[in-house]
């Protein structure tokens, strides 16, 4: 049986975000639960609903490919049949950025599990939150000036953002829920960002060891698109510099190469573990919250390779605090106001942001599982 919340966020994503009716085939691609990413529950909850709006719907289980191979040809043969193909599977993630595929406008689900489905998070109103990033976009756009700090020491500006000219510029997929803005291209931007805990993948491929354990904060320098300089503790600055190598050797990418930076928007994403329990559901599922800023970096196409994050960033935009301390308010932005005004759903979020993302014990974002030692890595 399904709750009243959980048909809610199901009913958000069929509906308002995939624009299903009656009679639509709908096709369910999701990883094998026993990888502890994605639950089984998500996936019975969506297909409970559909069958109750009438939507027809099929669900295959894909192999996982660590460092994302390309979807078999039966697999893009059945998303070409079906009215939306849902992705509860990390192969929806690495292939977003993949222009062949934006024709087929899949559904890359951010909601991990059913508990995640049925928060506000999932509950609030998809095409509000779409609005949202759209009129942050636009703001960010038209800015003569962006500066971004935190209260470890990060401090970066540069001009408005340059995004790229093409409609979609973001991503190849649609992302439910909508919960950050398009990423800001750094060309133009230099100063320091300071990465606490852990170095960590952006979600593309899944190598080994995926995060750089960090013993204090470290300062990443950067101007333009080039990372200039590394400092801190000698043993952080040792393993930062070589998990850079590494990660690029891997792949045949320029190793300190920055890409793009945005923050999250949607203050319901609540991401309930201790982020070095699971570095790799971590960096796929708490990123949405307002209170995170991350930073694709190793590699000069998006999303890189490794990705910095910061905790309750401020981005001061012309002056004004769009972000302040890790609280997004949209009524900073124009026409933030009458979002909230139009959706209580969006409104009820911003009025109790979720705190949980992922920090550790100390209240910060941490490599450590434990008090005793560091998380151990995922095996592949």
């Amino acid at each position: 049986m399904l709750t009243a919340p959980l048909r809610q966020g199901a009913q958000n994503l069929l509906l308002n975000c995939a624009g299903l009716s009656a009679g639509d085939q709908l096709l369910i691609l999701r990883e094998d639960p026993e990888f502890g990413y994605y639950d089984q529950a998500i996936a019975d909850a969506l297909v409970q609903c559909a069958q109750e709006l009438a939507i027809l719907t099929s669900v295959r289980t894909l192999p996982f490919d660590p460092l994302g191979g390309a979807l078999s040809a039966s697999v893009i043969a059945a998303m070409q049949a079906a009215r939306r193909t849902v992705f509860l599977s990390r192969s929806g993630d690495q292939i977003r950025f993949d222009a062949g595929l934006a024709d087929l406008n899949p559904i890359m689900s951010y909601a991990l599990d059913a508990d995640m489905l049925a928060s506000g998070f999932a509950r609030a109103d998809y095409n509000g939150f779409v609005a949202l990033k759209n009129a942050v976009n636009t703001h960010m756009a038209n800015a003569r000036h962006i500066r971004v700090t935190c209260p470890l020491g990060t401090d970066f500006s540069g001009p408005g953002a340059a995004f790229p000219t093409n409609a979609k510029a973001d991503v190849s997929v649609t992302r439910f829920p909508m919960s950050v803005f398009a990423p800001v291209p750094v060309s133009g931007f230099s100063g320091v960002f300071m990465q606490q805990g852990f170095l960590v993948g952006t979600g593309s491929r899944f190598y080994q060891p995926y995060a750089c354990p960090l013993h204090a904060p470290i300062g990443l320098h950067f101007e333009n698109t080039q990372l200039t300089d590394i400092t801190g503790a000698a043993q952080d600055v040792a393993a930062a510099r070589a998990h850079y190598q590494n990660v690029a050797q891997m792949f045949g990418l320029e190793p300190f190469s920055m890409h793009s930076w945005h923050a999250g928007i949607h203050p319901g994403c609540a991401y309930k573990q201790p982020a070095a329990q699971n570095f790799e559901r971590w960096s796929g599922g708490a990123f949405g919250n307002p209170r995170l800023l991350h930073f694709h970096t190793c590699g000069h196409t998006a999303p890189g390779e490794i990705s910095l994050n910061l905790m309750d960033p401020t981005v001061t935009v012309d002056g004004v605090a769009i972000w302040n301390n890790g609280v997004f308010d949209p009524k900073t932005v124009k026409g933030g106001a009458e979002i909230l005004a139009r959706h209580p759903s969006i409104r009820a979020v911003f009025d109790a942001p979720e705190q949980q993302v992922g920090q550790g014990r100390n209240g910060h974002l941490t490599a450590q599982a434990d008090s005793i030692g560091f998380a151990r890595q995922a095996p592949y």
